[in-house]
């Protein structure tokens, strides 16, 4: 497989993986116990890696949040941890729900593997939340480490789709409305319908998307690459088990 094929394959456990420690009430709840009120742990988990930067910064980072409710987030978060220690706080909750959830009968470690070595090597050019994420203390523990790792992964998958959306023209809460209208309350866009030719202008953007991370995979040589795919489909059905 060549970068963009692996980009491919690979979306659907990238984008997935650390989609159960972020919607576990657990992490909320240590959240709330940290001092953050609703989600505000969820953006500051994120984007605290940027360390204590403008408002403006992290809605950019972050490409498809309303700005306003960005802005309100940071602001309400700023007094409860510093930007740094909120995010380590946050990839700690990854680390236990790893512990809680995923199972010992994966190579965790292989997977941790491949995908550290795609994360050491990628440009973290229009990445920025990546490339502060990538600098965390990574765990001992492979579960933890391959979950970690995959987040990263799934960032900078994030920013490289942000820019291809940017690019086609399309607009960021159109692609919320289209992609995961379940999810415009916390993304901040109200509902309405979006322009009949959006859907082939959202199929460019994920080429666009696996053609820019292409680079990111070519690190990978061939016997790689198809244990990289295998394990991160199997991590994913170990993630939306534990979740179910």
């Amino acid at each position: 497989m060549n970068g963009e094929e692996i980009a491919t394959a690979a979306a659907k456990a990238v984008g997935g993986l650390s989609e159960g420690f972020m919607s576990d009430p657990a992490t909320y709840a240590h959240g709330a116990e940290q001092g953050y009120k609703g989600i505000d742990f969820y953006f500051v988990g994120r984007a605290g890696v940027l360390g204590d930067v403008d408002a403006d910064v992290v809605a950019a980072a972050l490409v498809f949040f309303n700005p306003d409710v960005v802005h309100k987030a940071w602001a309400s978060s700023a007094a409860v941890l510093p930007r740094l220690e909120a995010a380590a706080a946050w990839a700690a909750c990854g680390a236990r729900w790893a512990d809680r959830h995923l199972g010992d009968d994966l190579d965790w470690a292989r997977l941790d593997e491949l995908a550290a070595k795609v994360v050491d090597e990628a440009s973290p050019s229009g990445a920025p939340i990546f490339a502060g994420l990538r600098r965390l203390a990574v765990p001992s523990d492979p579960k933890q480490a391959a979950l970690h790792r995959c987040n990263c992964l799934r960032e900078l998958r994030m920013a490289r789709h942000g820019a291809a959306v940017i690019a086609t023209g399309l607009d960021v809460a159109d692609a919320v409305r289209h992609r995961s209208p379940h999810m415009l309350g916390i993304y901040g866009w109200e509902d309405r319908p979006v322009d009949p030719g959006f859907a082939e202008r959202w199929e460019e953007a994920e080429r666009l998307t696996n053609v820019a991370s292409a680079r990111d995979y070519e690190v990978l040589d061939d016997a790689e690459a198809e244990d990289f795919v295998k394990l991160a489909d199997a991590a994913l059905a170990a993630v939306s088990k534990a979740r179910s």
